[in-house]
């Protein structure tokens, strides 16, 4: 009686462990997708030599500030994006001088698990954040950063909250 207890305090604390560490998605207004928000600008001509991925941020003020990061496969094959931890992306918004006023990943926890992102030829993945303003006005830049350890892309974006 005394073994099976222990067994099953040990297996309790095991599923535990693995359900605190594995790989989930984040819920605070958060999306990734290749079909959610505004559609991602298509590739009209080959890509140039040596190029695998193209991507251009988005961002459309209203209440919020919707921001978007899209990243399209432009190679003639499928392409795995590798990421060091659970981060995927991250949001930047600087004030008109440079300073950092918010960051999307601040505060965030991300697993420390390995994880990786097929994209198949011409598949874009698209990943989205709102950031809420609080009353500033002004000229803002949005830096959008692909978290990628072999393909790291960064996009600036330069926007007005009236």
């Amino acid at each position: 009686m005394k073994i099976t207890s222990r067994l099953l305090i040990w297996l309790l604390c095991a599923g535990a462990l693995v359900l605190a560490c594995g790989p989930h998605a984040h819920r605070n207004d958060s999306s990734a997708s290749a079909a959610d928000g505004p559609p991602a600008p298509k590739p009209t001509a080959p890509a140039p030599e040596g190029l695998v991925l193209a991507t251009s941020a988005n961002v459309s003020v209203g209440d919020q500030v919707a921001l978007s990061l899209h990243v399209t496969n432009v190679a003639d094959h499928s392409v795995e994006l590798d990421f060091p931890n659970g981060q995927t992306h991250d949001f930047v918004v600087l004030d008109s001088a440079g300073h950092e006023l918010w960051r999307w990943s601040s505060g965030r926890m991300f697993t420390q698990a390995l994880q990786n992102k097929l994209l198949n030829s011409t598949e874009t993945v698209t990943y989205a954040e709102s950031w809420n303003p609080r009353g500033l006005h002004g000229d803002f830049t949005l830096v959008a950063i692909l978290r990628s350890s072999n393909f790291p892309k960064e996009e600036r974006v330069a926007f007005e909250v009236p």
